[in-house]
C-alpha cells in the first residue's frame, strides 16, 4: 500500500487565507460570531472628553429642508416623524449633520458674540462650551444627532419637546442632554437635542434613567 504524502501548505497562503476570512467578518458585521453591525457606532461616545475617531466619516441622507441626517438614523427619524404628525404634532430637524469646519464655525461665532458682551475670550469659550461642543467633540459630527424642533406652523416648540421625550425613545432616540444630568454630561438642558442610539439602549436608558455616559458605564 502506497503511503499518502502530506503536502504541506506554505505559511504565506494559510496568512493569506486567515486574512481573508477576516476581511469578509468585518464586512458581513460578524467575527467569530460575534455582532459588529450598526450597533457599536450607534453607542458611539462624542463629548468633551472623548472626540470623534480619526477617520470616522458617516453616509448622510438630505432631507426636504436641507439638513442631513445619517443613514443609519434616518429610517427611524423618518418613523417617528409620522408618528408625531399622527398625533397632530410637527417636528423639524433644526439641525442635524454638520461638518468639523461648519463647528467650527458655530463655536467661533458665539465666543465672538459672548466677547462683544465683555467677556475675556477664556470666559467666552467656557461659557459657549456648556452648549455649543468645539469642533470634533460634537455629536453633530456623527450624524446619529439633530436638533429637532417645531415646522413653525402647526404647533409650538414646547409641545414637539413635550411629544419627543414621552415617545423618542420607541424609535431608538434618546434626549441626550437631560436638566438633571448636567452634572455628568457637562451640557447645559436641551430639550431639542435628541441623539440616536438604536431601540435596545433607548429603552433600556429610558427604564434606568440614565444617560449615555452612565449607560456605557454599566
Amino acid at each position: 500500500m502506497r503511503k499518502r504524502k502530506h503536502v504541506r501548505m506554505p505559511l504565506v497562503i494559510l496568512i493569506a487565507a486567515a486574512l481573508f476570512v477576516f476581511v469578509i467578518a468585518v464586512g458581513t458585521g460578524d467575527i467569530f460570531g460575534l455582532s459588529i453591525g450598526n450597533g457599536a457606532k450607534d453607542l458611539i461616545l462624542v463629548n468633551e472628553s472623548h472626540a470623534v475617531p480619526l477617520g470616522y466619516s458617516v453616509k448622510t441622507v438630505e432631507l426636504r429642508n436641507g439638513e442631513s441626517i445619517g443613514e443609519d438614523a434616518y429610517p427611524q427619524l423618518q418613523k417617528m416623524f409620522d408618528a408625531a404628525r399622527a398625533d397632530g404634532v410637527y417636528p423639524k430637524v433644526n439641525s442635524g449633520y454638520r461638518t468639523a469646519s461648519e463647528q467650527r464655525r458655530l463655536f467661533s461665532e458665539n465666543v465672538s458674540e459672548l466677547r462683544a458682551k465683555g467677556m475675556s475670550y477664556t470666559e467666552a469659550e467656557n461659557e459657549t462650551e456648556k452648549s455649543i461642543a468645539k469642533s470634533g467633540h460634537s455629536e453633530h459630527q456623527t450624524g446619529l444627532a439633530a436638533d429637532i424642533t417645531s415646522d413653525g406652523t402647526h404647533c409650538s416648540d414646547s409641545i414637539v419637546y413635550s411629544w419627543l421625550e414621552n415617545n423618542a425613545y420607541k424609535y431608538g432616540f434618546i434626549l441626550r442632554y437631560p436638566a438633571d444630568k448636567i452634572d455628568i454630561t457637562h451640557t447645559n438642558y436641551e430639550p431639542w437635542h435628541y441623539r440616536y442610539v438604536g431601540c435596545k439602549a433607548a429603552y433600556a436608558m429610558r427604564a434606568k434613567g440614565l444617560c449615555l455616559e452612565e449607560y456605557l458605564k454599566l
